[in-house]
């Protein structure tokens, strides 16, 4: 297999590197270090156009982002590995990739290879994006406002944390219209939007505990406007990993969906934030993706009961 290793140099110590490059190096994979925003797209995209069969993203969710827009923009050829370096790594997490060095160089090396879906994102006045793990607008959308790539630095996944305190007294109500695929719209009161393909975001948080990434459905998760009570009802239960049975979430799967805000709604896909747009919609693409994943990697949740 000829492999293409895309590596965000700001993404972990010189040692820490040496580590991957020596190894992936002497099994024959190229080197490319980064040099700032774009670069890991384009490097993904040159692969995938001269006959790589692998472009591994060794980097945080952002490089993880750039490959795979990289990797759609050469026709969806190539397959995306990973070598988790970030603070959330929450597509790894999914397909069953260990978040240490050693383990995500074996999950590479052994090649086992799966095709999983895609979400088109399109915002009105902007041209179409991918995500690959979940899109999340309005009050996620605004924890997303307060991080910083220095306080993910110096905290790492409790940056998350902080950055949910400094949001909630600014928490905003949204009259929100849901248009489905199957024709319905709905009107609600939402204070947060997911629309989702794996199952976690933000380093482990379970926003969409039942999703496939291979079923060809996207898991809709909308936290509606409630009390102080309800909302901190949602957040116990989601603490407790069941939180889609709070009757403040409506939990809906779909192909395709919509969403209108008013006032617009800031989403961020896989950590990176989206221009503000009136109107955003969200496609699934069946099995777009192929990606290497763990040992341990099962499409289908488990030990997670339906609500």
């Amino acid at each position: 297999m000829r492999g293409l290793v895309v590596i965000n140099p700001n993404a972990g110590s010189s040692d820490l590197l040496a580590r991957i490059e020596g190894p992936l190096a002497e099994a024959g994979f190229e080197i490319h270090r980064t040099e700032g925003p774009g670069d890991a797209q384009r490097a993904a995209t040159k692969a995938a156009q001269s006959g790589f069969d692998l472009v591994i993203a060794a980097g945080g969710d952002g490089t993880v982002t750039e490959v795979v827009e990289g990797i759609v923009a050469a026709g969806g050829t190539a397959c995306l590995g990973l070598l988790p370096l970030g603070t959330g790594n929450d597509l790894a997490r999914t397909l069953a990739v260990p978040l240490d060095v050693e383990g995500a160089l074996a999950v590479l090396l052994e090649g086992r290879e799966r095709a999983i879906d895609l979400i088109r994102v399109e915002v009105l006045g902007a041209l179409p994006v991918h995500a690959v793990n979940v899109a999340a607008g309005g009050f996620s959308g605004r924890v997303d406002e307060e991080l910083t790539s220095e306080a993910k630095a110096r905290w790492g996944t409790l940056a998350y944390l902080f950055g949910a305190a400094r949001a909630l007294p600014d928490l905003t109500g949204y009259k929100t219209t849901v248009a489905w695929d199957d024709g319905d719209v709905e009107q609600v009161d939402a204070l947060n939007v997911i629309i989702a393909n794996c199952r976690s975001c933000a380093g482990g948080r379970m926003v969409a505990p039942l999703a496939n990434p291979e079923d060809g459905l996207l898991d809709v998760v909308i936290i509606r406007q409630g009390s102080l009570l309800d909302v901190a009802g949602a957040a116990a239960r989601f603490a407790l990993g069941n939180y889609l049975e709070s009757d403040t979430i409506l939990f809906r799967r779909a192909r395709s969906v919509s969403i209108r805000s008013d006032p617009p709604m800031l989403f961020n896909i896989d950590g990176e934030l989206l221009p503000e747009g009136a109107s955003i919609s969200f496609r699934v693409l069946r099995a777009a993706l192929r990606v290497l994943v763990g040992p341990g990697y099962s499409a289908e949740p488990t030990g997670v009961p339906e609500p």
